[in-house]
């Protein structure tokens, strides 16, 4: 095969030590088929480390698209969640407060009330990569006390004044999900969930000797759906957060990795027909490798269970630690997990603990034309409540058109068994007699399901109180 007068171009240029320059007519011929192998090569690798950002992105371009909300201020769901809210694998048996807050202008102030009779917060304060800086409230860092957190932005040199939860952030952006517990489903303890969680303050700490009223918006009719879109506007929400943050030090090998899909820092992300054509073919081989991964499941909590730990050990681990250890960075698990999920936990397992089943006692795929049953055994190991939804199973958000996505020990019309255990049905029809235990599903999708354990005790950990696989109701 001849060598080609380009490639003899540039081994003459470098024996001699100087730049290569390649014949223009070299340029055009080649250029296009190379810029196409390194978009095809860079795209699956820059949506699986991109997606806790984009994840996140998606969240606060709904807030700023579909609410009244803007940053700094306070979105809630003023009921238990429904089919409405469509965020990645939600808790409908709470009642939910956002806020999205910048510290571009100065450190922020999430003020968390104290735990009491009148209620209690389960929250959690995370960065734009979805890095938990802190958890707050009953079971949080404050242990029910309440208490100031205050976000700073990346490079904070001043002093930091007393009385607050330093959380030292690498972002400017980030968000607090707040999640005020649900006494019973009542319309007089949704209430006073309610009012509870709008004693929370944000504010920047430059006013905080006089701090403004906090606004809160009350978006539970509004269809805010954050689900990820495997097409070519993932990269636009990616150029979004370029844009806006500051390249971590961890992550600066991305640079050009992205300049090649035409993300840059300072520039228009502008591609071409035939670049959009490239990323939307990339982000489908993507998410087929996702799905798989997601399909193999994860560690299983108890030995040969169906029950699975929320994410890969490694992730939690990392995460936790804040990615501090220079000889693991667990993207692709990372990325895996915020395909399903949002939010980072700085301590689980101590305020809340997450379960996932996505397949039968038989290794089937949960079939939402199909009935099933889940007997949770009585003495369930939780300070709290404990809960169990069921999710689409491609898009990981409730299941749309649905009254009921759950079923929780603070659901007062639950049934209960004599001996304590409680049976859980899911199914497109509830099965004759049984609908108070029972969690409709679309007979045209398949679904998966999440146990929650708010205040888990020991019981759990020990793995002496055990949670059966589901099992199809022939």
């Amino acid at each position: 095969m001849p060598i080609h007068r380009f490639t003899v171009s540039v081994i003459a240029a470098l024996s001699l030590g100087l730049p290569s320059v390649a014949p223009v007519e070299a340029q055009q011929q080649l250029a296009p088929e190379l810029q196409k192998s390194i978009i095809e090569r860079r795209v699956p690798e820059a949506v699986i480390w991109g997606m806790p950002a984009v994840n996140y992105e998606l969240m606060r371009q709904q807030l700023l698209t579909k609410t009244p909300g803007k940053v700094g201020e306070v979105i809630y769901w003023g009921r238990p969640l429904d089919w409405h809210n469509q965020t990645l694998t939600p808790n409908p048996d709470a009642i939910y407060f956002m806020t999205f807050f910048s510290t571009s202008d100065g450190p922020v102030v999430i003020e968390v009330p104290p735990a009491g009779e009148d209620g209690s917060l389960n929250a959690n304060i995370v960065t734009v990569w979805q890095m938990p800086l802190e958890d707050a409230g009953a079971m949080g860092v404050d242990k029910g006390a309440g208490g100031k957190f205050l976000v700073l932005p990346p490079g904070y040199a001043e002093a930091v004044p007393e009385g607050y939860y330093p959380l030292q952030s690498d972002t400017f952006g980030g968000y607090a999900l707040l999640r005020s517990n649900l006494v019973s489903h009542t319309h007089t303890d949704v209430a006073k969930s309610v009012a509870y969680g709008k004693r929370i303050k944000v504010y920047p700490l430059s006013a905080a000797t006089n701090p403004p009223e906090t606004v809160f918006h009350d978006v539970q009719d509004v269809e805010f759906d954050s689900t990820i879109r495997y097409d070519a506007s993932f990269f636009a929400d990616l150029d979004h957060v370029v844009q806006a943050e500051p390249w971590i030090t961890r992550d600066k090998a991305m640079i050009d990795q992205l300049k090649s899909l035409g993300i840059e820092k300072g520039k228009a992300f502008a591609p071409t027909e035939e670049t959009k054509a490239l990323l939307e073919a990339g982000i489908k081989a993507a998410q087929v490798e996702l799905a798989a991964k997601y399909d193999l499941g994860f560690p299983p909590f108890w030995d040969n269970s169906r029950w699975m730990s929320p994410g890969l050990p490694e992730v939690v681990k990392e995460q936790q630690a804040g990615f501090s250890n220079p000889d693991a960075y667990p993207v692709d698990g990372r990325g895996l997990t915020y395909t399903y999920a949002y939010i980072g936990i700085k301590h689980l397992g101590t305020g809340q603990m997450y379960l996932i089943s996505i397949k039968d006692s038989a290794g089937n795929n949960f079939d939402g034309a199909s009935t099933y049953k889940l007997t949770v055994p009585p003495e369930v190991p939780v300070k709290q409540y404990w809960s169990v939804t069921a999710y689409d199973r491609e898009t990981h958000a409730l299941i749309k058109n649905m009254d009921r996505a759950s079923r929780s020990s603070n659901a007062k019309d639950v049934v209960v068994n004599a001996d304590g255990s409680v049976d859980v049905l899911f199914g497109p029809e509830a099965p004759e007699g049984k609908d108070s235990n029972w969690v409709p599903t679309d007979p045209e999708r398949g679904f998966e399901l999440m146990f929650r354990l708010y205040g888990p005790t020991e019981n759990l950990f020990d793995k002496s109180w055990v949670l059966p696989a589901v099992e199809k109701v022939e």
